[in-house]
């Protein structure tokens, strides 16, 4: 549910967001918010307009009625674009959308239009409504990017919606004396020079960590709101599925889409993926030839994640804004804040690298029968039958991958398929990880043993250095207290074959 009245009005389960919205309003004026897509900003949108028109009752047993020093007397007019509906790749489609949306408010309100052009209305509307109230306007701008995402693959046509929309948006700035608060949410975040060029007194709340958990579910929400949907259910499986996304806050939120979608299947599945991976974010991986491998350890400055513009998307960002990367930690270099990205949880990590499997190997059906076969074979610990399975994998990629693809030349092009396919099976899996004795190429647990993985591409260096390194560097040391069965594995690829020339197998 996206309507906060109805959530109220039919007692639903309600996750009490508005010690987050006092805070907003006692602090100031003007937010803008980056989340991914299903988080729950239409619903926190929804709950700010309820609050400015002054809807005492629904907010009853809420902190901000309880502890806050709200007047609820005083009711603002809502100014609410919406640009969630429609689809925006159409040239032209922007203007008609919005002029719509400006129809339908004016009707409501009863402020007759005495402008053609949508920001000279939205900026007549907005200065009506607080002379004839009293009270100054709340202007809420829901997915205030998707007519430019939407149109990623047609440059054309989203910059020429990003530039009507600079436009549109710099309106609310010259309103500003009419206007009591502005918040305004989407997936991405544009910079400021591109879109918000007009309206660049924004107050960014995207990393701030007083916010981290202004959208999404904390450990503490489910167990204490939703107590009795946990009945039955794993409750580490449920955090492993789920959680993990941090904006930089102490606390780890999940999605809510997945939890609610939980909570009704009782089945453990990839919810919030399914609903859609953009083909833009696919296609870019691959057109760069991202190694699956580098996912899970990439690293970001505050300015690289939100270096987001059209033709120009960074792929740390890409995949930061929409919610396949999260914030994982931390540092400070030189009094920057560097960012430490990783998969926020097992759902994301399984999932994108299945579709990332299937966009490469372009046979999904013999895809599936590698995954299954490896699942077998792990199962029953055969080591042997992996070295044929593993010729296999390669095998299936085309050779348009190799052409003019730089990475296909050294050991992490072969390793990231390797990661890829034990990714997707959800197996515990850690790649360049580091010991005393070196790094690592790639760890996996799986049915009480320890497989251990060196990969060397064959023309780089002499046979059977793989195994040797393996021993030499004795990595199996790092997990003999487990007390379980460790398997070194070294193979050698050939960049001239593109397969796998030797698979060496010992114990550790």
């Amino acid at each position: 549910m996206q309507t906060f009245r109805e959530v109220r009005e039919e007692d639903c389960y309600y996750v009490d967001k508005t010690p987050y919205i006092l805070q907003l309003l006692e602090k100031g004026k003007h937010y803008f918010l980056s989340r991914p897509r299903r988080f729950g900003k239409s619903l926190l949108l929804d709950t700010l307009k309820e609050l400015f028109e002054g809807s005492e009752a629904l907010f009853t047993g809420l902190h901000i009625h309880d502890r806050g020093n709200w007047n609820w007397s005083a009711h603002h007019p809502v100014v609410r674009l919406d640009f969630a509906g429609g689809s925006f790749k159409d040239p032209g489609y922007l203007q008609i959308n919005l002029a719509a949306q400006l129809d339908g408010m004016e009707v409501a309100t009863g402020v007759s239009p005495r402008y053609d052009t949508a920001p000279e209305r939205l900026g007549y509307l907005i200065r009506s409504l607080h002379e004839r109230s009293g009270q100054r306007v709340a202007v809420l701008v829901d997915e205030y990017d998707k007519p430019i995402l939407d149109a990623l693959d047609m440059p054309e046509t989203a910059r020429a919606n990003r530039d009507y929309l600079r436009g549109l948006y710099g309106v609310i700035k010259a309103s500003d004396a009419h206007v009591r608060f502005t918040f305004v949410t989407g997936v991405s975040k544009f910079t400021k020079v591109s879109l918000f060029s007009d309206l660049n007194n924004l107050t960014d709340i995207t990393l701030d960590r007083r916010y981290s958990g202004v959208c999404g579910y904390t450990d503490d929400d489910l167990d204490m709101v939703f107590a009795p949907e946990l009945a039955g259910l794993d409750r580490d499986r449920v955090r492993e599925w789920y959680n993990g996304y941090r904006w930089r806050g102490a606390e780890k939120v999940y999605n809510p889409y997945d939890v609610l979608l939980l909570f009704d299947s009782r089945e453990f599945k990839a919810h919030w993926f399914e609903t859609g991976t953009p083909a833009f974010l696919l296609d870019t991986l691959f057109d760069r030839r991202v190694s699956s491998v580098t996912l899970d350890q990439m690293m970001g400055t505050e300015d690289l994640l939100s270096a987001f513009e059209v033709g120009t998307i960074g792929t740390e960002a890409l995949l930061f804004q929409t919610g396949y990367l999260t914030i994982t930690g931390e540092e400070d270099l030189g009094g920057q804040a560097l960012y430490r990205l990783g998969y926020p949880n097992r759902e994301v990590r399984q999932s994108l690298n299945r579709v990332l499997l299937r966009r490469l190997v372009q046979d999904s059906e013999q895809q599936t029968a590698n995954s299954i076969r490896l699942q077998r074979l792990l199962a029953a610990h055969d080591c042997a039958g992996l070295k044929e399975l593993f010729g296999a994998f390669y095998a299936t990629i085309p050779y348009q991958w190799y052409t003019n693809n730089a990475i296909a030349q050294y050991e992490g092009f072969y390793a990231s398929v390797f990661y890829s396919y034990f990714a997707a099976l959800g197996y515990e899996i850690a790649v360049e990880e580091s010991s005393s004795h070196g790094r690592l190429d790639m760890a996996a647990r799986t049915g009480g043993h320890v497989y251990l993985f060196e990969f060397k591409v064959a023309e780089m260096a002499p046979p059977g250095s793989a195994l040797a390194q393996l021993r030499r560097r004795d990595y199996a040391a790092k997990y003999r207290h487990l007390n379980e069965p460790i398997h070194l594995i070294g193979v050698e690829f050939s960049r001239d074959t593109r397969n796998v020339t030797a698979f060496e197998v010992a114990d550790g």
